[in-house]
């Protein structure tokens, strides 16, 4: 996709936020012994319009958590975040030693990006493959829903990540886990089950570990007890920031990971954003996606337009989250002083995006002058503006 053009790239063609609605309400008077008017000639008044939700949101001051020596995890949901109905997040912390048990998601993939540290993950898929892998910052994993799968720090510095699952309602505390179902299965069936004595399970915790403190991990990836178990070739990996498909702008870049780079990942795009200081990222849609951004670094102001006049803007820092409804109108501006760096999901396997620039470049400038009141050279200039992050 590296020569590809830009247009192609993000499947431009762009955004309508100078809509206007005008409601008019014409009442007949009805005199005594007439019909009534028909619903035609006797509209009834438009209904008024709901304001728009709050879409900013602190995930690392959530008080949906989980707190223990092993590590750390904090979540929004739409309990705790109502307007984000089709993607949740995670964001959590191992310590060394730590690791996040064996467990496994039956209502949602999960998606990660590593923010510090190194993680080793593995996980089985239904054809009986398995992988062990290693993930530094920036490395995104990628598990679909159901795979077994479990997270480990390694090393003697801790890590931690962002995890990002394809439904709003999903929530890490509503995951299987192991011990969680072998502490409450009997052990006479945990017996027959391993072929280990059922005095190995009576004295098990009667809980979920969730996350457990356990041996510094080793920096070698050690071997499965059962080797014979195919590899899968780490399928489930991607180096984002150094092989996602990257476009750069004025005021900064994307880089965009897709099913078409990492097939595995086919509920979800992920997107990697730097905004420079003062840079604007310009006003556009998502036709095919609702968009779910986490804030890595900096101070920004995100400005929405829900249709009928409805525009709210919200500002957002560093361990903040927003959503941005599927066709809402959008621009990102960055108002601080240092760089503005997000990582972004869309819930869909492929990239699109529709700017307003270049939709208003797509048609005649008699047209677009027309609309707004403007002189023809006025409207063909903005073919000359800049795009993307300006």
């Amino acid at each position: 996709m590296g020569t590809t053009s830009r247009r192609d790239f993000l499947s431009a063609t762009s955004l309508t936020t100078m809509g206007a609605i005008i409601a008019a309400t014409g009442i007949n008077a009805i005199t005594p012994g007439t019909a009534a008017a028909s619903p035609a000639n006797n509209p009834k008044p438009a209904p008024a319009q709901e304001e728009l939700e709050d879409f900013v949101f602190d995930i690392t001051n959530s008080k949906a958590g989980w707190k223990g020596e092993g590590g750390s995890a904090l979540e929004a949901t739409v309990a705790e975040f109502p307007v984000s109905q089709s993607i949740a997040g995670v964001a959590m912390r191992l310590n060394p030693g730590g690791f996040r048990e064996l467990h496994w998601h039956s209502i949602a993939a999960e998606w990660a990006y590593i923010l510090e540290g190194k993680v080793r993950t593995t996980v089985i898929t239904p054809g009986g493959t398995t992988s062990t892998d290693e993930f530094e910052v920036g490395d995104i994993w990628y598990f679909p829903r159901g795979y077994g799968h479990a997270l480990q720090c390694v090393g003697d510095k801790p890590c931690s990540f962002l995890l990002g699952f394809d439904n709003g309602h999903f929530s890490e505390f509503g995951t299987f886990s192991i011990t969680d179902w072998v502490s409450h299965t009997s052990p006479n069936i945990l017996a027959r089950n391993s072929g280990l004595p059922a005095s190995t399970f009576a004295a098990l915790p009667k809980k979920e570990l969730y996350i457990g403190k356990g041996k510094i991990a080793s920096q070698t990836p050690p071997r499965n007890m059962d080797a014979a178990i195919s590899n899968s070739f780490s399928s489930h990996k991607f180096r984002m920031e150094t092989d996602g498909v990257k476009q750069k702008f004025n005021g900064g870049y994307i880089k965009v990971v897709s099913s078409t780079e990492f097939p595995i990942q086919n509920t979800l795009t992920a997107l990697r954003m730097n905004i420079e200081p003062g840079a604007i990222r310009e006003l556009h849609w998502h036709p095919n996606a609702d968009e779910w951004q986490y804030v890595m670094s900096g101070q920004g102001r995100v400005s929405i337009f829900g249709s009928h006049g409805r525009v709210k803007t919200m500002d957002y820092g560093k361990g903040m989250v927003s959503f941005i409804k599927q066709g809402y109108g959008h621009y990102i501006e960055n108002t601080g002083k240092e760089e503005l760096k997000l990582l972004v999901l869309f819930n869909s396997p492929i990239y699109q995006e529709l700017t307003l620039n270049e939709w208003l470049s797509s048609n005649p400038d008699q047209l677009v002058a027309d609309h707004f009141g403007i002189t023809t050279d006025q409207a063909q200039s903005i073919v000359k503006h800049q795009t993307g992050i300006f």
